[in-house]
């Protein structure tokens, strides 16, 4: 993988990039702040998945993170941090982080966590091209076959675009045909009364209309689908009011390949 390191500590810099390269990647690029320079080096490096620290000079990890999702939501983001923030590793979940590390961290430990964002990449979807909207007409649905070809349509709702994507992937592999992918509640709702699909992935936290507030319109609208919430937010009131409103369940971000294919299999099997 091609891999952009942004951290102003310039010996955890070198060390994460002697790291990279003896686990087989290619380091395009170091930048030591949150300047504008790190948009202009994945301009030019254009690389897979991009190494980001929390605090930095300038802009902070979130912010780039958030300008990463809404230019090119194709690279992965690997967050670092050694904040005791209260919900740090929610907020960069729920921005769009693939994967997500604590400062101290052993040579290992990273190295493992950079393994597993790599293995979720390779369940993505492609991107649509610029301008494309975010809906599938019948004749551009892959084609399945076996018994998963029966389960159906999906709706994915989600404001990170990295999420969509991976989510959109993967409810493919499982016989799910993404029909139409939104990025906020009001959005989930009109997709969902138009589609009536079987399942429906669903942010919990989103612009102009968050998940928990949509849920109930979305129930009402289309009450055969299967509303997954999807959060970084495992909170017990979060999962509760979740439930109260008809929820089937929730997946956790980061997104984990494994925990979402398990998870479907679990929805559809029979009896």
């Amino acid at each position: 993988m091609r891999i952009l390191i942004v951290e102003d500590n310039a010996a955890l810099r070198q060390l994460l990039a002697g790291l990279f390269a003896n686990a087989g990647h290619e380091v395009v690029a170091m930048v030591e702040d949150g300047s504008d320079r790190v948009e202009a080096e994945i301009q030019r490096t254009q690389p897979d998945i991009v190494c980001l620290d929390y605090n930095l000079p300038g802009r902070d990890g979130i912010t780039i993170l958030q300008s990463i999702q809404a230019s090119a939501p194709q690279i992965d983001v690997l967050f670092m941090t050694g904040s005791d923030e209260a919900g740090i590793a929610e907020r960069a979940a729920d921005a769009g982080a693939s994967g997500f590390i604590r400062k101290p961290f052993g040579q290992a430990q990273i190295v493992r966590e950079l393994g597993i964002v790599c293995e979720t990449r390779k369940h993505a979807a492609p991107p649509a091209k610029p301008g494309a909207p975010e809906i599938e007409s019948a004749s551009s649905l892959p084609t399945l076959d076996g018994p998963q070809a029966r389960r159906g349509t999906a709706v994915i709702a989600d404001d990170s675009g990295s999420v969509r994507l991976v989510l959109k992937g993967l409810l493919q592999e499982c016989g799910l045909r993404v029909v139409q992918m939104v990025a906020n509640g009001h959005d989930a709702i009109i997709a969902t009364r138009n589609h009536q699909p079987q399942v429906l992935c669903l942010d919990v936290n989103m612009p102009e209309m968050g998940g928990l507030e949509a849920l109930p319109l979305i129930r009402a609208a289309s009450p055969k689908t299967a509303v997954i919430m999807v959060t970084g937010n495992a909170d017990k009131n979060v999962v509760a009011v979740a439930a109260s409103h008809g929820a089937s369940g929730y997946i956790i971000k980061p997104l984990r390949p494994a925990h979402v294919v398990a998870y479907m299999d679990r929805l559809f099997k029979p009896g």
